[in-house]
């Protein structure tokens, strides 16, 4: 599924994934391959996602890595739409 992570500033990542994992309003939620399409408002927590992930040097910074290989980004808030396995993250 391709994944895309927009925020007020720039698109911080996009590119392929094998799962995305994001903070909703009511708990944590993850996202495979032929999910059934939502919407969802986020809230304070991480975006992660697992696949073979390349951030541009200059988002660096902004995400971590950790040892079961997956890539998190924190955020503040945010909306989420997934259609198609196209996932859009609209991060703060």
């Amino acid at each position: 599924m391709y994944l895309e992570i927009v925020s007020p500033e720039a698109t911080l990542f996009s590119g392929e994934v094998t799962s995305v994992t994001v903070p909703g309003i009511n708990g944590e939620f993850q996202m495979l391959q032929d999910h059934a399409p939502i919407v969802s408002l986020l809230q304070a927590g991480q975006v992660k996602f697992t696949g073979q992930v390349e951030i541009a040097e200059e988002y660096a910074d902004r995400f971590t890595r950790s040892a079961d290989g997956k890539t998190a980004l924190p955020i503040r808030s945010g909306t989420i739409e997934l259609q198609n396995n196209k996932v859009i993250v609209l991060a703060d």
